[in-house]
């Protein structure tokens, strides 16, 4: 689908070599908790490393929202690659990302060495894609390598605005795997063809519910966005998670699945809460009937079993969002029900996309049962929506480069 350059087809000895990797993985008390994607980015970075290129990785971790903040720094992330990989992975501690310790470190580095720079969200200028800080990123290396499919959707500075001032730039193992794998999946479908969507909001999901729609034959949709659709239809959510710009437009999309013969299926029943919390008085309810002062947290049996009679003879899933608070066990039910039934299907391909969903599989113990865990959250959905998108995105990432060709 992409007639692309990967790390395969370049020389890198005694080349700097930027990698954009990503780190963002969860901390507690400084502790990697899931460390998926530090895995998911080593056959790329022990390549380069092989091949004797000067590695330099970088990564966002979090929302620091261009301010440098302690609880989100990548050093723990370097502690772990150095044992992972086996080599010291030196980190560059500047608060502004491309400071003197990151250019007395690269200019200090032989050949197989590897550093790793500060949250590339430290800097304002990261989210707004302005050139200074891509200058500056591009100003250590002479090539680069783009492998962090988790932010291939957005238009950043260390992996878009960087392109252009770097000549050589190619994707990552982890990158080609991705796309190879999620176009595949969702262009050439085994049939009847289903996309599992969850998580707080449809703002953020516009495009690939509008998109989805045009591909899959069942659409089903949980967690807290579930709500909206539910207010929509003239349901009473309590305080539940909503988006009241997006009312109509949930109405639009249950009246174009009616139009294309898509089978959309929603919550008939929620578990609720007094509180946003584990230890908070529950009941279970039809959807429609949140009484006010109570807020839907999970779906219900009723929405388990609904959902698992639909899934039951699909042959291929895509999965992105939980279905309710999993992070708190007594609303973990609804996301348990669904990682079952998918972990349950034998001939079907099952692709759970990034963030919370692989999370969440991965913790339940059902990671090996399942086709393809991907490391990208946002990315996987675009990817599993329209693949054609992440063909845009990355021929606008190196549209000026030679290091890649159109397709």
């Amino acid at each position: 689908m992409l007639n692309k350059k990967s790390v395969d087809d370049i020389n890198v000895k005694s080349q700097r070599v930027l990698v954009r990797c990503d780190f963002n993985v969860p901390l507690v008390d400084g502790k990697i908790t899931d460390e998926n994607r530090l895995v998911a980015a080593l056959p790329t970075i022990k390549k380069l490393i092989a091949d004797g290129g000067k590695v330099i990785l970088c990564s966002h971790l979090g929302k620091p929202k261009g301010e440098p903040k302690p609880e989100l720094s990548l050093a723990p992330v370097a502690v772990r690659l150095s044992e992972l990989l086996g080599q010291e992975v030196k980190f560059a501690a500047d608060p502004e990302v491309v400071g003197p310790n990151a250019r007395a470190a690269v200019a200090a580095m032989k050949d197989g060495d590897v550093i790793l720079l500060e949250n590339t969200r430290y800097r304002k200028e990261e989210t707004k894609n302005e050139d200074t800080f891509s200058q500056e990123l591009a100003s250590l290396a002479d090539v680069f390598v783009n492998d962090a499919f988790g932010t291939a959707h957005r238009a950043h500075c260390s992996n878009v605005g960087v392109t252009k001032y770097i000549k050589t730039a190619v994707v990552g193992y982890l990158m080609q795997k991705e796309i190879d794998f999620l176009g595949n999946a969702v262009d050439n479908p085994k049939r009847p063809f289903a996309a599992i969507l969850g998580g707080a909001k449809v703002s953020s999901k516009i495009s690939v519910i509008n998109n989805l729609l045009d591909k899959v034959d069942l659409l089903i949709i949980g967690g807290g966005m579930a709500y909206t659709f539910a207010k929509a239809q003239g349901g009473k959510i309590g305080t539940s998670l909503c988006e009241d710009d997006y009312l109509d437009y949930a109405l639009d999309m249950l009246k174009k699945a009616e139009e294309k013969g898509v089978k959309l299926l929603l919550p008939v029943d929620n578990v609720i809460a007094d509180a946003f919390s584990n230890d908070a008085n529950t009941q279970i309810v039809k959807t429609g009937e949140i009484p006010d002062g109570w807020q839907g947290l999970d779906i219900g049996p009723e929405t388990q079993k609904l959902f698992a009679d639909a899934l039951k003879d699909v042959k291929t899933v895509v999965w992105n969002g939980p279905m309710g608070a999993f992070e708190m066990p007594k609303f973990a039910d609804g996301t348990i029900a669904v990682a079952k039934v998918l972990a349950g299907l034998e001939d079907a391909i099952t692709v759970i996309g990034g963030g919370d969903s692989a999370s969440a599989v991965n913790n339940l113990g059902f990671g090996d049962k399942m086709s393809h865990i991907s490391t990208g959250g946002g990315a996987s959905l675009e990817c599993g929506a329209v693949s054609i998108l992440l063909v845009i995105i990355i021929l606008r990432l190196y549209k000026s480069n030679e290091s890649v060709k159109r397709y």
